[in-house]
């Protein structure tokens, strides 16, 4: 619920989602993480890489700016780790995300697995599970199909991005082999993707660290903990995410787009303390 993926809902105790063409049921243990699929599973690496979990997390966040912000942040956000998610489903699923909550964005991607997406092994009784759709799939719907799952002026980004990546005027395959700037000129160059949605995908499907989603909570954390006495220009905040937050800029990001949301009706630190280099 950190805002990175949208096919999580909480069952009880346990987190239920489906990881490609896994459904999986997932309940944190001590020092453990208890996972349940529908079908023999004799290698997990999926689930690893996905989850991240052979990330030294420790070593990242001693990276981080040693101030009051950051520090609140990681109290607030203890274990928070930035998934490596499948590049198409998660282009999709933020161009699907402009100007929405993440509980509408659940509720559209949803709707589009189950109309476009392939049926999914689940446990007996369990209501049905759909993997996301690929490009290929979309490619060939219409856009009035792509509205009927309640995306609105999203669906003809999404139809043309579809048929773009299915011919291959955008490789996202190709996109781990460039530089960071290289790659998010490539990501824009797709209907509907600006900044914000081609670093999304550079941090949560490629592991660009360099990249740091600016939204409307991350702008407000950075103008109330770090600025809040001035309007910085965008210029000046584009400049300060660029140079301040370290090697891990886009974990840093996570940690502070989650802390606002989840903290929006407490107080807040009132000014972050750090060097103002």
């Amino acid at each position: 619920m950190s805002g990175q993926a949208f096919r999580w809902r909480k069952m009880g105790d346990a987190w239920e989602g489906v990881i490609g063409n896994h459904w999986v049921r997932l309940t944190a243990q001590p020092n453990a993480i208890h996972a349940k699929a529908a079908e023999r599973i004799t290698d997990w690496g999926w689930l690893t890489e996905y989850l991240q979990t052979d990330l030294q997390l420790d070593s990242i966040l001693l990276t981080f700016p040693h101030d009051d912000a950051m520090r609140a942040s990681v109290a607030a956000c203890h274990g928070l780790r930035l998934l490596r998610q499948d590049p198409w489903e998660c282009l999709a699923s933020f161009i699907l995300s402009s100007t929405k909550q993440i509980v509408q964005i659940q509720q559209i991607v949803a709707a589009l697995c189950v109309r476009f997406g392939t049926s999914l092994p689940v446990p007996e009784g369990h209501e049905p599970v759909h993997a996301f759709p690929t490009a290929e799939r979309l490619a060939l719907a219409t856009e009035q199909e792509l509205r009927a799952c309640k995306m609105g002026f999203r669906a003809p980004y999404l139809l043309k991005t579809a048929r773009m990546i299915v011919s291959d005027n955008v490789n996202l395959g190709r996109l781990k082999y460039l530089n960071v700037d290289q790659a998010r000129d490539e990501l824009r160059r797709l209907p509907g993707v600006g900044n914000k949605i081609a670093n999304c995908v550079l941090l949560f499907a490629y592991g660009f660290q360099q990249a740091f989603p600016v939204d409307v909570w991350v702008m407000k954390a950075l103008r109330q903990l770090y600025f809040p006495k001035r309007r910085p220009s965008p210029k000046r905040l584009l400049h300060f995410t660029q140079t301040y937050f370290g090697p891990n800029a886009g974990y840093a990001q996570q940690y502070l787009f989650h802390y606002m949301r989840s903290r929006r009706n407490r107080r807040l630190p009132s000014e972050a303390r750090r060097r103002r280099g």
